[in-house]
């Protein structure tokens, strides 16, 4: 047949069709197996055919993300991110605007280690993105159980809660984590 391809083809359970010649020429093909396929005969069970699929249990699932990430600065009050959030030593708003105004966050800085627009953080779905806006000093950021990673000028990184962010003259941030959905109530029920 000439030349092969090294590309896989999986075929799902009983639903094995008749394969083109082409593919049975050196590629790899996966058909999908049945519980009999599986299990072998067993003389006091009968034929593995009659052998039934286990079924697995329904899935727990974590509770859904429903509100906004917060952000805590110098550990004050958090600020809850329903907007971009710029923070600086004097912030200001993009020179070009977006759809969204941001919340803008003044840290002291003494020193002028804190650039004047220093860093934006922004919820982006059920993820907190953290931008470097081109700062002089850069950031460090420490997220839970990991080393510490700089951030340098316009980088930008996905954090997790509980992630510390390091802006500089002792200015500390952390990204709070969302409220979760709670079982709703109905009035008269138990």
């Amino acid at each position: 047949m000439g030349e092969t391809d090294d590309d896989t083809v999986i075929v799902p359970p009983r639903a094995t069709p008749a394969l083109p010649d082409d593919l049975l020429d050196g590629d790899t093909v996966l058909v999908g197996r049945t519980v009999a396929d599986r299990v072998p005969d067993d003389p006091a069970r009968g034929p593995a055919a009659s052998v039934a699929p286990t079924r697995r249990p329904p899935v727990a699932h974590a509770p859904a993300v429903t509100g906004r990430y917060r952000l805590q600065v110098n550990r004050g009050p958090a600020v809850e991110l329903t907007a971009p959030v710029v923070v600086g030593r004097r912030p200001s708003p993009p020179r070009v605007p977006g759809r969204e105004t941001p919340l803008l966050v003044a840290v002291p800085s003494p020193g002028q280690e804190v650039s004047s627009s220093h860093l934006e953080i922004r919820q982006q779905g059920t993820t907190v993105v953290i931008t470097d806006l081109r700062s002089t000093n850069g950031s460090v950021v420490s997220p839970p159980g990991r080393p510490p990673v700089a951030l340098r000028q316009g980088d930008s990184v996905v954090v997790v809660p509980g992630t510390l962010i390091d802006i500089g003259d002792g200015n500390l941030l952390e990204i709070l984590p969302a409220a979760r959905l709670q079982p709703e109530r109905h009035p008269g029920k138990a």
